[in-house]
This record gives C-alpha cells, sequence and structure tokens, in this order.
C-alpha cells in the first residue's frame, strides 16, 4: 500500500516545491510587465506575396536585442489570424505566410463605415525577466481586386411600346462590387443604345447605385420587339475593372391596330346539289398587335338575314364558311354575306362574301382529298429540305359526267407546287412540289383544288402547307472584313467593336454564338452572346502594328453551322517615344586645316513612332557659329576649317526633336578632336636676335655649359619634337664648342686659346612627317676677359649677318644618340667581381675619392663665383624657368 502511493505523493512535492520556488526567485517586476501590454498597429494591403515584411516588434518596442539572455518572441496561442503571419522568434520581424490575406473573405461584413478589417495578435516577449504582452493589431487595407458582378446573366426590363420620352425604368437586378470605397461600382454604361436609350445612374441615402433606363425616342413593338445589348459596370480602380451582364428589353404590345381582311371582295359559287359541310370559303384577318391585342373574332353583319345565317355558317375563330343546310335544287339563288372582323377596342373589319348557287340536275361531283405528307385538320406540315417533286395529295374525283364531257381539276394559288393526272388513272390527281421549299423565304402556303365541268360547275378543295424550318442557314456577318483602329497606350479592356450576325433560322436554330478563331492572340476577348469585342491590355505600335485574327459565329441548331469574318486591328501611333541617338555620345577624329563644309561625322538617330511621329531634326545647342548639321544625313560639318594651334577640341551638344505634338527630345555630346598636322616650324625663342652675343672668358674650363638655343613647336606629338645641330660655324678654332640634340646646350669642348668672335649657325627642326620643318638662329660667342669696345663687337656681329658661311654636311632627321652608361664603364663587370672579392679595398678607395672631390668642387665653386662678378647679365626669356642654368648665362647687350 505504501509502496503504491509513494511515488504519487513525491512527483506532487517535486511540483510545489518548483511552484514555491519560482514564486521566490522570479522578481516581482515580471508580474507588473505582465499587467502592462502594449498595443503595435500596422496597416498592410490584402494580397501581398508571401514573405512580405509587415513589421518589427523588435525595433518597435525598442528593445535591446543584444542581452543575455537572447529576446524572444512568441504567439502564445493560435487565433484565426495566425494563419496569415510569421513571426521571427529571435529579431521580431512579422511576415505574410503562404496564406493569402483576402480582405472580403476574412471580413466580409466589414465596411468603409465601420472599423474596417483587423487582424489581431497577442505577441509574448520571453524570457521571463524581459516578459511583455504586446497586442498586434493589423489593419486590412482594401485593393481593388474584385470586378463587379451581376446577380444574373440575363437582365429583362419590359417597356411598353406607348411609352413617353424621357421615362425612367429601374434595372434592379445592379451590379455588386466586394471591394470598399472607390473600388467599388461607380457607374453603368451600355454597349449599344440603339439610339432609343440611354442609361442614368442614381445614388441612394445607403451610397448603392441604381441604373436606370431612359427611353430618349418613340417605341414601337410592331417594328421591332426586343433590344439586346450588353450593360457594363465600371468599378474606380486604377485600372478599372468591369461587370457584363446581357440586357434583353422587351417592348410590350399595346393595342395600337385593328384586324384587317387579306381580301375585302370573295366570290364563291355553290352547286345546288353540294353535300352539307361542305367549306365554302375562309376569311382571313391579320391584327399586328400581340397576345390579347391581337384576338380577332369573325361575326355577319346584322344585315345578314337570318337564312343565309342559318344555311351558311361562320366558324367565329378561324373564319371557314360552310354549306350548314340543304340547299333548293330546284332554283338557282344569289346570296351577300357581310361578314366581320372584331378587335378588342377597334372599329370591325368589313369583308363581302358573293355566294352564286347554281341549280343541277343531277348530284355534283366530289373532290376526295388523300394526304401523303403529315396532314391534320386539313393543314398539311412540309419540312423544307424535301427535294422537288415530293408527293403531297391524291386527289380523287367522283360522280363526273359519264356522256364523254371532259371535267378539268385546277390548281389556284402561288408557290412551288402543281396538279397533274396521275400517270393513266381517270380522275386521279397528284399534288407535289416543283421546287425545294424555303422556310425563310415564306412560312406557308394556301392552295385551292379546282373542280370544273362544261356546264360551269366549279367545286373548291381548300389547303394550306406550313413550311417546317430546319439548320439549313449559317449566321452572316454583316461585314465580313471588319478593321477598326486603335490608338496605342488603350486602358485595359477597352472596347474595340461589336461584331454582329444574323441566321435566317428560327428558335435555336437562329441564336448565334460568337466565339475567337485560333489564330486570335489571348489579349484579345470576345462576348459569346453579344459579339463585344474588347482587349484586355494596352497595346504598343512599336511591338505590333497590326493584328489579324478569325472570328466564328455559330448557331445552336443540328448540325451547327458557322461562318468566319475576318478582324484587323490596327494600332495607331501616339508620340510616346523619344528620339535616341545611336551611340550615348560621338568622338571624331579630323586632321586640322580641313577643308570648310567638308563632313566631319554622321551622327545616327532613331525613333520607333510613325509617321511625323518619328520625324526628326537635328540641331546643335552650342558651337552653331563653327559648325552646322545636316538634318536630313545628320552629317556634322564645319563651316571654315579649323586650327589645331587655335584650339584643339570642341564639345557640341546635340540635341534631336520630333515632329509629333508635343514634340519629345533627346541629347547627346559630340566631341571633336583635331589631329595635328606639321603646319608650324620651331619658333627660337632664345637668342631673340642672330646679332646677340655672349662674353665668355678665355678661362672657361672645358665641359662648362656656356648657353643654351631654346626653341618652342605649336604642334603635338612627333612634330613637336626638336633636335638642334650646328651647321655652320665661324671664328676661333673648329670644334670648340658642341651643343646636344635633344636640349639645345653649348657645352665648350676645349680650351679657348684664341679670343675673339666665335659664330654658330644653329638649326633648329622638327620630327614632322612627311617633311620636317626647320628654322635657324646665329649664336655669337665673345671670347674676351672684358667687353672693351662695344661698338667693335656691335660692327662685327653686322659684317657676320650680312657675310654667307658654308654649311657643313648635316643629316635632317637624324639625331646623336647620347652615350650609355656601358659607353662610359666598359669595365663594369669587372669591377663588380672585383667589388665582391675585395670589398673591403673598394670602400677605401671609393672614401677617400670623395674626399678629393669635395676638396676640388670647392675650390671650383670659388672660381665661378669670381668669374660670374665680372660677367655682364645676358637678358633672357620670360618663359625660362630654370634658375640654376641662367645663373650660368650673361644677356647680351
Amino acid at each position: 500500500m505504501f509502496n503504491k502511493t509513494g511515488p504519487g505523493l513525491s512527483s506532487r512535492g517535486v511540483l510545489w516545491g518548483l511552484c514555491i520556488l519560482v514564486l521566490y526567485t522570479s522578481p516581482l517586476s515580471c508580474f507588473a510587465h505582465f499587467s502592462q501590454a502594449k498595443e503595435l498597429v500596422y496597416k498592410i494591403k490584402e494580397g501581398l506575396p508571401s514573405g512580405t515584411l509587415i513589421g518589427s516588434l523588435g525595433s518597435d518596442l525598442h528593445l535591446d536585442l543584444s542581452l543575455d539572455p537572447h529576446v524572444l518572441f512568441s504567439l502564445p496561442q493560435k487565433k484565426p489570424g495566425d494563419q496569415y503571419v510569421t513571426l521571427n522568434s529571435t529579431t521580431g520581424q512579422l511576415f505574410t505566410s503562404g496564406n493569402e490575406i483576402d480582405r472580403e473573405t476574412l471580413c466580409p461584413d466589414a465596411s468603409e463605415y465601420n472599423q474596417g478589417c483587423v487582424l489581431s495578435l497577442d505577441v509574448f516577449v520571453l524570457p521571463q525577466q524581459y516578459f511583455q504582452l504586446v497586442k498586434v493589431k493589423i489593419l486590412v487595407e482594401d485593393v481593388n481586386d474584385n470586378r463587379p458582378r451581376f446577380p444574373t446573366g440575363e437582365i429583362r426590363v419590359s417597356i411598353p411600346e406607348n411609352t413617353q420620352v424621357n421615362t425612367r425604368f429601374a434595372v434592379e437586378q445592379s451590379a455588386t462590387d466586394p471591394d470598399l470605397g472607390f473600388h467599388g461600382v461607380q457607374t453603368y454604361w451600355l454597349v449599344n443604345d440603339f439610339g432609343v436609350f440611354t442609361l442614368d445612374v442614381e445614388e441612394n441615402e445607403g451610397g448603392e447605385l441604381t441604373p436606370f433606363l431612359i427611353v430618349t425616342d418613340e417605341l414601337d413593338r410592331e417594328r421591332q420587339e426586343e433590344y439586346v445589348t450588353d450593360i457594363i459596370a465600371e468599378d474606380g480602380g486604377l485600372p478599372p475593372l468591369l461587370g457584363t451582364a446581357t440586357l434583353r428589353i422587351i417592348i410590350t404590345d399595346v393595342n395600337d391596330n385593328c384586324p384587317r381582311f387579306t381580301e375585302s371582295q370573295v366570290n364563291v359559287t355553290l352547286y345546288g346539289n353540294t353535300t352539307k359541310g361542305e367549306q365554302l370559303s375562309r376569311l382571313h384577318a391579320f391584327d399586328p398587335d400581340q397576345g390579347a391585342n391581337a384576338v380577332i373574332s369573325y361575326a355577319y353583319s346584322d344585315r345578314v338575314p337570318g337564312e343565309a345565317r342559318a344555311l351558311f355558317h361562320l366558324d367565329r375563330i378561324t373564319g371557314v364558311i360552310k354549306l350548314a343546310g340543304q340547299i333548293n335544287t330546284a332554283t338557282g339563288k344569289f346570296y351577300k354575306l357581310t361578314v366581320l372582323a372584331n378587335g378588342p377596342g377597334c372599329i370591325p373589319a368589313v369583308a363581302m362574301v358573293t355566294v352564286h348557287v347554281i341549280r343541277v340536275a343531277s348530284g355534283p361531283p366530289v373532290i376526295m382529298p388523300r394526304y401523303i405528307a403529315a396532314e391534320k385538320d386539313g393543314v398539311v406540315t412540309m419540312k423544307e429540305s424535301e427535294p422537288p417533286f415530293s408527293p403531297i395529295a391524291f386527289f380523287t374525283v367522283k360522280n363526273t359526267d359519264q356522256r364523254g364531257q371532259r371535267t378539268e381539276c385546277l390548281l389556284e394559288g402561288s408557290g412551288p407546287f402543281r396538279l397533274s393526272p396521275y400517270k393513266v388513272l381517270k380522275n386521279e390527281y397528284l399534288l407535289e412540289t416543283t421546287e425545294p421549299l424555303d422556310y425563310e423565304q415564306r412560312q406557308d402556303y394556301e392552295l385551292t383544288v379546282v373542280l370544273r365541268n362544261p356546264r360551269g360547275l366549279i367545286i373548291k378543295t381548300f389547303i394550306k402547307i406550313l413550311v417546317q424550318d430546319e439548320n439549313d442557314n449559317a449566321p452572316v456577318f454583316k461585314q465580313s472584313l471588319c478593321e477598326v483602329s486603335v490608338e496605342e497606350n488603350n486602358p485595359p479592356n477597352s472596347f474595340l467593336a461589336q461584331l454582329q450576325a444574323t441566321d435566317q433560322d428560327s428558335e435555336a436554330r437562329g441564336e448565334v454564338t460568337y466565339l475567337l478563331g485560333s489564330d486570335a492572340p489571348s489579349i484579345f476577348l470576345l462576348d459569346r452572346l453579344t459579339g463585344v469585342l474588347t482587349v484586355s491590355t494596352s497595346l504598343d505600335r512599336e511591338e505590333k502594328q497590326t493584328y489579324r485574327f478569325m472570328v466564328r459565329a455559330v448557331d445552336r441548331g443540328t448540325p451547327r453551322r458557322e461562318s468566319i469574318a475576318t478582324v484587323v486591328i490596327t494600332v495607331l501611333d501616339r508620340n510616346d517615344n523619344s528620339p535616341r541617338f545611336i551611340n550615348k555620345d560621338f568622338t571624331f577624329f579630323v586632321p586640322e586645316n580641313f577643308p570648310g563644309f567638308g563632313e566631319i561625322g554622321v551622327l545616327s538617330v532613331t525613333d520607333a513612332d510613325a509617321g511625323e511621329n518619328g520625324w526628326v531634326a537635328l540641331s546643335i545647342l552650342n558651337g552653331s557659329d563653327i559648325f552646322v548639321i545636316d538634318t536630313g544625313r545628320g552629317a556634322l560639318r564645319a563651316r571654315t576649317p579649323l586650327d589645331r594651334e587655335q584650339q584643339g577640341t570642341y564639345y557640341l551638344w546635340i540635341e534631336a526633336v520630333d515632329g509629333g505634338e508635343p514634340s519629345l527630345s533627346c541629347l547627346t555630346m559630340v566631341t571633336v578632336l583635331l589631329l595635328d598636322v606639321n603646319d608650324n616650324p620651331p619658333i627660337v625663342l632664345f637668342p631673340q636676335s642672330n646679332q646677340s652675343y655672349m662674353l665668355v672668358l678665355p678661362s672657361t674650363l672645358p665641359g662648362t655649359s656656356i648657353t643654351e638655343v631654346y626653341a618652342v613647336d605649336k604642334d603635338t606629338g612627333m612634330n613637336a619634337v626638336i633636335a638642334y645641330s650646328i651647321i655652320k660655324r665661324k671664328g676661333g678654332e673648329p670644334g670648340s664648342f658642341d651643343i646636344d640634340p635633344d636640349t639645345g646646350n653649348i657645352t665648350l669642348k676645349r680650351e679657348l686659346s684664341d679670343r675673339g668672335l666665335y659664330s654658330l649657325l644653329v638649326k633648329v627642326s622638327d620630327h614632322g612627317q612627311p617633311e620636317p620643318l626647320h628654322s635657324t638662329v646665329l649664336v655669337n660667342l665673345f671670347v674676351n676677359e672684358t667687353v672693351s669696345n662695344e661698338s667693335y663687337i656691335q660692327s662685327l656681329l653686322t659684317g657676320e649677318a650680312e657675310t654667307q658661311m658654308e654649311e657643313k654636311p648635316w643629316y635632317v632627321g637624324k639625331l646623336t644618340e647620347r652615350p650609355g652608361r656601358e659607353d662610359v664603364f666598359p669595365c663594369r663587370p669587372l669591377l663588380i667581381a672585383l667589388s665582391v672579392t675585395c670589398l673591403g679595398l673598394f670602400c677605401i678607395v671609393v672614401t677617400l675619392t670623395a674626399y678629393i672631390c669635395c676638396k676640388k668642387l670647392k675650390k671650383w665653386k670659388k672660381h665661378q663665383m669670381k668669374r660670374l662678378e665680372v660677367e655682364m647679365p645676358l637678358k633672357m626669356n620670360g618663359d625660362l624657368q630654370d634658375v640654376d642654368r641662367k645663373r650660368m648665362e650673361i644677356s647680351n647687350i
């Protein structure tokens, strides 16, 4: 007993202990937080895809997610709204789930006038020390995702034909749209108003819209008894959605017509031996009205005597007159019967029946019909598909005269029928068709078989033939080719055309259904009942200009028949494409001195539009005084030759404008780079004159830089690379001075032993192609300790300029190469080998050499400073920037 109950008591004790431990160890602030629930409100639109972020609880609650232990988020229990969201337990981010949020399904009773559609969630913030209860409300906003719907596919409205103009009839079966506000139904319109109707919309106190059909012209049921069109309900979305129903407007009859006889005068011949019950005639009156308004009753006029009424019975419904009594065979008689056709509320129509009674001595002939076709009460029914010469009935003539007098049997009435003797049988006649019957041309025929003997006796037998309709006509389109033009960028679900086909067959055989052909693109929609053709998307002429497809009209007969029409939809252009240059920018390389109005380059531009919208004009926004552009080809030309030395690069903005209204445009930048041509010889900047000179002391050491020739070339590249050479020398010892071919620096090569004027003719040449250009300058060096007689020096310089010196050989374009390091140090490999083996000795030698060089350098600097004190400054060009070099030059006097 103790062993069985022990474990249970032990487990209960553990649970109570844990509860007490939690109470004592948990901070009281947790319970305080539990009572302080926070609320977050988010707004989303319905129909968002799965994984869309709704909101972040961690950020919106300003929680520190880096705490330890980490903050966690949890949905404690499942609510109806939980299936639409997912919660990230670590970040608190709320996302839409795989179940799409449909406001109309979630909140079917919500409207724009109440609190709207709300999803409510409870979220716990855990663990216990961070505990919070968060109330999350998600407001689901409506989007236009439902199209208006009518409660029935066909709406019937009955209107009396005598309705006054501007009379209003409410279309009670209005459309509904589950969307709210402006996304609900906003208006109604008719696809076809037939010129006698219009549609108005009224709003009641509850905000519901009711369409009203207004009569705008007089109606006549006898002219047209029914109007069928489509009523369209449109909501306010962008783009709007449409709902369609067939509106069948039935014109009800009003008694506005009276009966009329087809024949107002009828003559009947009656023999005295005619048997009782023989049909003498059948009167026919018609009333265009319908129903009770078209009921006609036949009656004798009060002027018809009672004897005639008793003898000739008139059926008041069918108008058939039969012989009701026995005629006196001894005497003939003449009867006049006035028959009235009465309609409700009408003056009776009058017909006069004249009966001639002919006295006979013996029994009259008798016509006995025997029907082959289907017959009931004297009415024969035949299908219109019956072939020609189909038999209808046999007629047998009895009581003919036996004395050899011939009896004649004739057929009266119109239609494809004939009555002829049947083969060799006497007094047998066959009634048959001569041509196929056509229900669409005529639905019934009334025939009379007339028997006439030589004594003038006439016997008549009436027969009526009804033609039974069959599905022998295919629907016929009013237009076999339907051409429609529509501007591109049309709104979706735009009306294009209404196709109309008619079928002459009756009943279901004449009802037409419209279908798109298999070649029709899926963007086109065709209403099966009304033939209204719409396009579901916007059309773009640049994608496709013409759509051509087939449309079928199929009836509901057996077998079904159909016809085909071709629909050609031409998309008209709108100026919705701006011109486009083929390149984003253009760069043209043109040699300078390019002839004026020569073609620099062609700017290709296109415009996807057509006609005037695609015609493009080009213009230069800047630089039009220098350049001109050909609008037709887009050829860019210069008005005058261009000089690179004046301006090497031109930046032009070219605008392309189309001919649309309003016009569209685009810009491009054109860079014209002028390529250099060797059209400028070098210009010598120093010395500035052939009569300038420079004083050189006789004690100048060889290798000393004396002066330099400085020249520039306005060209670029190899056309501006300058080479210097001495082509003539005069005075002093030959080879005393040399010039650097690259820098133009003139140095002393040997000691000066002769005093006097040294003249050097320097050639300054570029490297241009095909022929380099050059300039010459005379460099005069006066070797002496001082300038004692300046006038004497000037006379020497003047004579030197006038004297023609012989030119020493000079190779144009060939520059003297500087000696390389290998030429200066031919034993370099040996030195490297010795330095590796005798590194210590090499360092001592280098140190002693450096010490000796420093001593000599100090002495040389002192000597130079003394010499500069006695030298005259030489006038320099302001563009020369090498100050250290200029200190060695003396300006000319």
